[in-house]
Parts: structure tokens; sequence; C-alpha cells
């Protein structure tokens, strides 16, 4: 069994993680855009280079007569990895181009969503020309002045902006609208919801779709949800699978958005989805909607889901890309999870300790380091990267001791570096619970 990973951070590596945990003991050849000390550990091959040159990518799956390829990062699956290497007569745990779009293309995703589920989505308008008139118009008059915009096209998680958060007024959102207009011929502007975020993520093969632990997602910079937003500061996931401030009906309704969603992507394409559904939502007063949908893995939620499948990845993986996914093949451990991004001090904002070097203390069973954007030179010394460095990972029976293990581990790791304390602590988490309460009064 040869596994081809497409990689570009974290993410992958607790994909390689499960990988090697498989009873089929796959040989992992990884495809990666840096040389990442845990991918390097893991695979037997690390070819470094750029995962969208996809001819060389192909040549690489060729020559090593691969089994079953697994996409990783975004920007390969909504360009169309996954159809070149099917074409190839590979099994490829990614979806093709034309599903991707329901992450890569936000007007995509929404005209769908309000043609099969209009009720998970907000009011919005699509606009592939700058109208002035009638932008304004639609925030000030429809939207009451509150209001998101958004880049059409993949931009690393970053083309979001938000009114009142990261837009000042309404002239800057229509500026920002102008911008992305001019940048790749439209934009989506919609009302801004009020509610506390989280994400579901989904194995899915066609209409087969099987569940993973829900799991709350930290953008912001820094302790408070405050400061630019990021590619996720940190993670967790609760023993019931749920999430402390969600009601049972939140998250079926949830559940059945992603399968609705995989139903309404194989009516509309033609075509059977095969791979990683996530549904980033929202829990507002009166139930849930959706904010977006990816078409991958998350990351940081991957370093906290794939540490509990406690079945085997390669079969799921394998059966994904065959049609035979079934709810038996996916088992979870019934265990917490919180996950803390180490970073360089400068983060998100600059790149000041890029190639300094930092350490991390020896990890216990019950957690996990993943490696992000880090290098490692010859003598074995860890240098930083300019984006997140590292994922650490408390695994244990409840919420509290989790975070615990996390903190303890974070506060051990050395060099210019930084964390957000507050992720999986008990006050930020009865900040949402009262926050859903005072909603839904």
């Amino acid at each position: 069994m040869r596994v081809l990973l497409i990689a570009s951070s974290a993410r992958e590596h607790a994909i390689a993680d499960a990988l090697s945990r498989s009873p089929q003991k796959p040989e992992i050849i990884a495809v990666c855009t840096t040389k990442n000390p845990g991918l390097k550990r893991l695979s037997s091959a690390l070819h470094v280079g750029n995962i969208l040159d996809f001819p060389w990518v192909t040549d690489i799956a060729k020559k090593a007569k691969i089994d079953l390829a697994i996409v990783g990062p975004d920007d390969p699956i909504g360009n169309g990895l996954a159809d070149l290497l099917e074409a190839e007569g590979i099994p490829t745990m990614a979806p093709k181009k034309s599903l991707a779009r329901i992450e890569s293309s936000k007007s995509f995703a929404r005209d769908l969503l309000r043609k099969y589920i209009p009720k998970s989505v907000p009011q919005f308008r699509v606009f592939t020309s700058y109208e002035p008139k009638s932008l304004n118009t639609f925030i000030v008059q429809d939207l009451k002045g509150a209001y998101v915009v958004k880049y059409d096209a993949l931009r690393g998680g970053k083309g979001v902006k938000v009114s009142g958060e990261h837009l000042a007024s309404v002239e800057e959102g229509m500026q920002y609208a102008k911008e992305c207009i001019e940048e790749c011929g439209r934009v989506v502007v919609e009302e801004k919801l009020i509610g506390v975020e989280f994400s579901l993520l989904s194995f899915v093969s066609g209409t087969q779709v099987v569940d993973m632990p829900a799991v709350q997602d930290h953008k912001r910079a820094f302790v408070g949800d405050t400061g630019p937003n990021t590619g996720g500061m940190g993670t967790y996931t609760d023993t019931n699978h749920s999430l402390p401030f969600l009601s049972e009906k939140d998250l079926e309704q949830a559940k059945e958005m992603n399968r609705l969603t995989a139903q309404a992507l194989l009516k509309e394409c033609g075509e059977p989805f095969h791979g990683i559904l996530y549904g980033g939502y929202i829990a507002v007063k009166d139930g849930i909607r959706v904010i977006e949908f990816n078409a991958r893995f998350g990351d940081p939620e991957a370093l906290n889901i794939l540490p509990l499948l406690s079945s085997d990845f390669v079969t799921i993986c394998q059966a994904i890309t065959t049609g035979e996914l079934t709810e038996d093949l996916v088992r979870f451990g019934k265990k917490a999870t919180v996950c803390k991004y180490i970073t360089p001090e400068s983060y998100p904002v600059s790149k000041d300790q890029k190639g300094q070097p930092v350490t991390f203390p020896t990890v216990p069973e019950n957690a996990r380091l993943y490696f992000g954007d880090i290098t490692e030179d010859e003598q074995g010394t860890l240098l930083l990267g300019g984006s997140r460095t590292a994922g650490i990972v408390g695994i244990a029976d409840t919420l509290a001791e989790a975070e615990r293990i996390a903190q303890n581990l974070c506060e051990r790791a050395k060099g210019p570096v930084r964390f957000r304390a507050d992720i999986g602590t008990d006050a930020l988490i009865r900040k949402r619970i009262e926050t859903m309460r005072a909603l839904r009064r």
C-alpha cells in the first residue's frame, strides 16, 4: 500500500500520523511545500516543491506506483489535482474541481444552498460588476449596515471581512467589494449573523455522509478573541462529540445540512463528492446557518479529530474513493481535545522571527505535537517559519484536563514564540454558553 500525501501544513502531519497507525502499514510518499520535520519522519520519501505544479506531482505519483492519493490543502483541490490523478487511474481522497467549488467559489456555494437548502443561508447578493448605488442600497437598507464581504475565490482563509470588525464603515466595505470584483470578477455581500461559530466535518462518498466530532476554532490572533484573523489559533472538541454551547437540535441540524449539501452537489454537478466536507456553521437565535463550506480537513480541526480516530484511516479513505463508505468503518474515542497553536511572536503581522530556533518539550502519550511552518537544519535544530509553527494537542477524559495538558506543554516551548492561553479554558467556554443563552432567552 503506497499513499501519496499532498501537504502544506500541520494538518498533513496529523493525516500522516493517522495513516501510520493503520494496520495496513502504508508507505507514505509526501509531496510538500517545505521539508516538514513531522512528514520527514513518517514518510519513506519527501518531495519538496510547488504543489500546484501538477505535472510534477503527477509524475511522482506515476513513478511511485501510488495506490491511493490524499490531497490536504485547498489550493490543489480547488485547482483540480484530483481530476488529473484520477485520470491516471489513481484513487484520490479529494473532490474533483467542479465539486470543490463548494469551497473555491463563495458565490457557487451560496447559490447552491439557496436553491437546495434555502433556510441555511443568510440574506445575500452576488455582484459581478461594481455598482456603487445598488451596493450601497443593499448594505444600508436591506442589511441595515450589518454586513459581510466575501472574496469569491480561495484566499487562504483570509478573504472574508466583517463590518464592525475588519470594516469600520460602509465606504470601507464598498471599497473592499470593488477590489474583490476587480481581482476575481465577483463578490458576495451578505447579512452579518450574530451567534457562536463551530465546525462539523464529515467523511463523504456521494450521498453517504459519516460525521466527525464537532469542533470550535478560534480565528483571532490574541487572547479574548481580539486582533487580526489568522488561519486558526486553536480548537477544542468535547467528550460527547458535541460542544457545550450547542443543543442536541443544533447539532442534528448541522448534520442534516452536511447530508443535504452532499446530495445537492451530486444533483448540481452530476458526479459524487469523494472526500471531506467541512461545514462552517453559526448557532443563531433561531437555529443554525451556514457560514461557508470547505472541501478538505480544517487546520487546526484535523489536529483535534484525527488523534481520536480509533478505526483504520486507510480503510476509510479507500471506502470514500470506491463508494463503499459506511458508519461502522468510522469510530472515534470519547475523549476531549484542546489544540493550541504555537506561532512566532510577530504572527500574523510580520515574519520577524523567521529562521530563529525553537524547542519543544517531550510529548507524553496523552498529547500530540504536529509541525506546521517549521524546518530542521542539518544539526537537527528546529527553525521558525513565518506562519503557524506547531499545534500542541492535549487529550483527556474532560475538557479541563485536556486544556491543562496543552497549556503545560505550550508554556514549555522555548524561543521567540507565543500562543493563546485562553483556548479551551472554562472561562472562554462559559462566555460562549452565555452568548447563546442570551440570544435564545
